[in-house]
């Protein structure tokens, strides 16, 4: 038997133990992907004396029919008994997901409730280079791929007494507080019509809340500038691959990395009670392209926003 060098000897060491990192850091994005995380989070943006109300954020669910954990998860969120449902998009990622997503949501379809979809809620995700996700956006659209039967989700969710807010305007009474809505059609894809829901917030409300899929700058401008107090969007997936002590390295919009995911004021320097500011909340989401179901430090999420009296 030939002996080997040391240096073959290092070489194939070195080979191995690169190998078993790599087993070990796909297994532990594959695990974090279906790690479902509730957070928590408290907004100071309502009138004086007013109850606290909690709002339930969904957000880049991504759900196919065979992502059962993720399913049994989304069920026990009917447990938080919210007093307001926001789902900001990107619900199904296959033709039949539509009533394995009403099945999950469950009776959180008996709260009140808004959405506006995603670019995956039209269209059927495909298979992609991941690595052009940390690449700048070169514009390209992915429309030519099968439609997904978003008008049934659209029905269904309707049919229960949630409110569509594409590209458009509502009011509704929870809890006692008038709460004036405007919401866009999915930035990504070109979709929102700012012009349609542009102007004044209503000022007799007791709180303005703006809803995107993507937050795109000029959609958290416009709704900012016509004095909503808070704006709610996804699409991010917070960045899906963050590094410690650094976070996210894109968001596929032109918000920046340091907002991918929570809480946050827009525009990002200003603080709260400056005038011409709100507050933005981005969620991670729960979700990915069933094609890519990977996160690395980004936990899918869904989150109980806790809206509290401004001191």
């Amino acid at each position: 038997m030939t002996s080997l060098s040391p240096a073959r000897r290092l070489a194939l060491r070195a080979v191995a133990t690169g190998a078993v990192g790599g087993a070990a850091l796909t297994a532990y994005a594959l695990a974090e992907a279906r790690a479902y995380t509730l957070r928590r989070v408290t907004v100071p943006v309502l009138p004086p004396g007013s109850p606290d109300l909690r709002v339930l954020h969904l957000s880049d669910i991504h759900l196919t029919p065979g992502q059962t954990r993720k399913q049994e998860w989304l069920r026990r969120l009917a447990g938080l008994a919210p007093d307001l449902v926001v789902d900001t998009g990107d619900n199904i990622a296959h033709h039949a997901a539509v009533p394995v997503v009403l099945d999950a949501l469950g009776p959180l379809l008996d709260a009140p409730g808004v959405f506006v979809f995603g670019s995956n809620d039209y269209f059927s995700p495909t298979l992609r280079n991941p690595m052009r996700y940390l690449l700048p956006d070169d514009g390209t659209r992915h429309t030519d791929s099968a439609q997904l039967p978003w008008r049934d989700l659209q029905r269904e969710l309707t049919s229960r007494g949630w409110v569509d807010l594409t590209n458009s305007r509502a009011t509704l009474e929870v809890r006692g507080l008038r709460i004036a809505f405007a919401g866009v059609d999915d930035p990504h894809l070109g979709y929102d019509r700012l012009q349609d829901v542009a102007g004044p917030a209503d000022q007799d409300a007791d709180l303005r809340l703006g809803v995107a899929h993507a937050p795109y700058l000029r959609v958290l401008d416009r709704f900012t500038a016509d004095g909503y107090d808070a704006i709610l969007a996804g699409h991010t997936h917070g960045g899906q691959v963050c590094l410690p002590g650094v976070g996210a390295l894109t968001t596929n919009c032109d918000l920046e990395p340091d907002r991918a995911r929570g809480l946050h004021r827009h525009p990002a320097a200003s603080a709260p009670g400056d005038p011409g500011s709100a507050w933005l909340h981005v969620s991670a989401g729960l979700g990915t392209s069933p094609y890519a179901r990977i996160r690395v430090a980004c936990r899918p999420e869904a989150t109980l926003l806790t809206l509290v009296a401004r001191s």
